[in-house]
């Protein structure tokens, strides 16, 4: 026991225990923001906090974005919660609640989770569920001989890899061991490409569901490492010489019986209606989506030809060096594979954006190109890709006013001011200065 730790357990012993509730909410940064009550007070369902959360980038730079309260005396915001669905924290006499954000009595345009409940809504009106598997890439660090961050020490690693010489001080079993404690479901972690790299994948459920795990396990896995001197990074790419870190949403939706829509559309070798629309509309909203599912300037070192990262506009069966991936599973375990999107990204924000796309591809009927056949990294298909700036990113995204109206024009404009004073502010900065500026928080 470290004295951190000992000074602690000697405050309870003496105080005893103090359980308290965490409240969070995700922003459009990815932070989990929120604050710690006692559980008394966690009662009352709501707890205010400032609006101007949603007015400041990374270095806390306040910006006058729509809807960030900067002009306006920066007002308070409520976030509301059901004071009876408390989640087990990772952390001692402590339950998590997750929270939607209201202003003025309203639903805050701002708020991703509420953006993420519209996007269900709009599939259930046309008697479908959206499911969603998530998997996360991340490298983790330890500190160097000068205190400084440096990659976790992993001589013996390799894809697929599992165990010590993948993982020699049992950091996944850490993380294992916390989610099982926190009702996370993972389904499995193992050794990414690249040493000290990882992927983390969680259970799919609905949509909902899948995107709360996901952000409470990213948090608690970071947390987890911070405390035993590890730092878990999902930066896009934090080293130009490896491979870069991904954030991939496996998307299917059942029928009102409970049935994968897409159960036989692989095995007869050809998308049925449904799946057709949805690849249709992520490929013809695929520039503007780079904006909200690859937001630093970063993510665009990892967006690049013959990476297998979602560069391209195409699809395809069972092949990953295209965008979006059809599986080549079947019955319940059938599915799109969505490869663009990297974990700076908010899952809430991001999966709305994916599901409003698909289904704007569903009611508008767009094209669907042909499947790519080519080997997809010297030989393409398609011409079109992801804009090569996080700038000329955010731009295709103000235009796309489509998807723009769909996701909700107030949270893409606040989320557009905000990203290009980022950008400023890293104008002219080297990459070691970029990922300096980024790596605490992602």
């Amino acid at each position: 026991m470290n004295k951190l730790t000992a000074t602690a357990s000697s405050i309870r012993k003496r105080l005893g225990a103090r359980e308290r509730v965490r409240i969070l909410f995700g922003d459009q940064l990815n932070l989990a923001r929120g604050k710690y009550v006692p559980v008394s007070e966690s009662q009352k369902g709501h707890a205010r906090m400032c609006v101007g959360n949603f007015a400041v980038t990374y270095d806390r730079t306040l910006v006058a974005a729509p809807g960030g309260g900067l002009l306006d005396g920066l007002p308070d915001m409520e976030a509301v919660f059901d004071p009876l669905d408390l989640r087990q924290s990772w952390e001692n006499d402590t339950q998590i609640v997750l929270a939607d954000l209201r202003f003025k009595g309203e639903p805050f345009a701002l708020c991703g989770r509420s953006a993420l409940k519209r996007a269900i809504e709009g599939w259930r009106a046309i008697g479908l569920e959206p499911m969603i598997g998530i998997e996360m890439e991340a490298y983790i660090f330890q500190r160097g001989p000068d205190g400084g961050w440096v990659p976790y020490d992993t001589p013996g690693a390799f894809v697929y890899g599992t165990g010590p010489f993948s993982d020699p001080a049992g950091l996944i079993e850490d993380i294992w061991v916390c989610a099982d404690e926190c009702n996370l479901p993972i389904e499995s972690i193992n050794a990414e490409y690249d040493a000290p790299q990882f992927e983390l994948t969680l259970r799919f459920a609905d949509a909902l569901k899948a995107v709360d795990d996901a952000f409470l396990f990213r948090q608690m896995a970071r947390e987890i490492l911070y405390k035993r001197g590890y730092l878990l990074s999902f930066l896009p790419k934090p080293f130009a010489d490896k491979a870069g870190s991904g954030l991939h949403f496996n998307i299917s939706f059942n029928d009102t019986n409970g049935n994968n829509i897409f159960a036989n559309d692989a095995a007869d070798g050809k998308p049925g209606e449904i799946m057709t629309g949805c690849i249709a509309g992520l490929l013809e909203h695929h520039e503007a989506l780079a904006a909200i599912m690859a937001p630093l300037t970063n993510s665009y070192a990892r967006l690049q030809p013959a990476s297998l990262s979602g560069y391209w506009a195409n699809w395809g069966f069972d092949h990953r060096a295209v965008t979006v991936r059809v599986s080549a599973e079947i019955g319940k375990a059938a599915r799109i594979e969505h490869r663009m999107a990297d974990c700076a990204s908010s899952p809430y924000f991001a999966v709305a954006a994916a599901l409003q796309a698909a289904l704007l591809g569903v009611s508008k009927g767009y094209a669907l190109p042909p499947p790519e056949t080519n080997d997809g990294l010297e030989t393409i298909n398609t011409d079109r890709h992801t804009p090569h700036t996080l700038g000329d990113a955010l731009e295709a995204l103000d235009a796309d006013i489509a998807l723009k109206v769909a996701v909700g024009a107030p949270i893409v404009d606040n989320f557009i001011a905000i990203k290009r004073e980022e950008v400023k502010i890293l104008e002219g900065k080297s990459v070691d200065e970029q990922i300096a500026y980024y790596l605490h928080f992602i």
